[in-house]
């Protein structure tokens, strides 16, 4: 493995260390928990993170990387919307920690604006995709998508994973027939 493959594969250990630590004891657990749980130094944690922000901005990155990713895959579906959105309540419900932390921040806050810009860029399309088949309602718009994602954010308090699992599934049912037109809910 060359040096650039090697620092990338160190990276990705720490984030999904990072991922587990925080979702099992939230996102102030000690750092040191996901060196340990990564197998790697401390050193190597803070040269790919100089602090926890570093990290949490980190995983939120990944997550929406994971989100373009799935909108690739989905490609040209006209119902490619439904499809991401559930999409992300699953990501959601098992990431509700470090959800809970996003949504704590200003709205105004450099971090949160960047992500909601890229978060409309990869879900306006389909969207306008959705309205355009006669799926969706033709009325929704860009802030009706981000008042989607915090209510997605909002109702993930299940006890465990399974729940939130669970809610996450029902969650994403009823936004899917809220935002249908009467001929597509009455189809799902």
């Amino acid at each position: 493995m060359d040096l650039r493959a090697d620092a990338a594969h160190r990276r990705r250990l720490l984030l999904d260390a990072a991922d587990e630590v925080f979702c099992e004891h939230g996102v102030l657990a000690p750092l040191e928990l996901v060196v340990e749980r990564s197998g790697v130094g401390r050193a190597t944690l803070y040269r790919n993170f100089a602090d926890r922000a570093e990290l949490m901005t980190a995983l939120l990155q990944r997550g929406l990387d994971g989100l373009e990713s799935c909108a690739r895959d989905i490609g040209e579906r006209p119902d490619g919307l439904f499809l991401l959105l559930r999409d992300v309540a699953e990501h959601i419900a098992m990431s509700s920690p470090l959800t809970d932390y996003w949504r704590s921040m200003p709205r105004e806050h450099p971090t949160i604006e960047a992500a909601h810009d890229r978060l409309m860029a990869i879900l306006l399309p389909f969207l306008q995709r959705a309205i355009g088949a006669g799926l969706c309602r033709a009325e929704l718009d860009d802030a009706d998508l981000g008042l989607l994602m915090d209510m997605l954010g909002a109702c993930q308090r299940g006890n465990d994973e399974a729940q939130r699992k669970a809610l996450a599934l029902r969650s994403w049912r009823l936004l899917c027939h809220a935002l249908a037109t009467p001929a597509a809910a009455a189809a799902l």
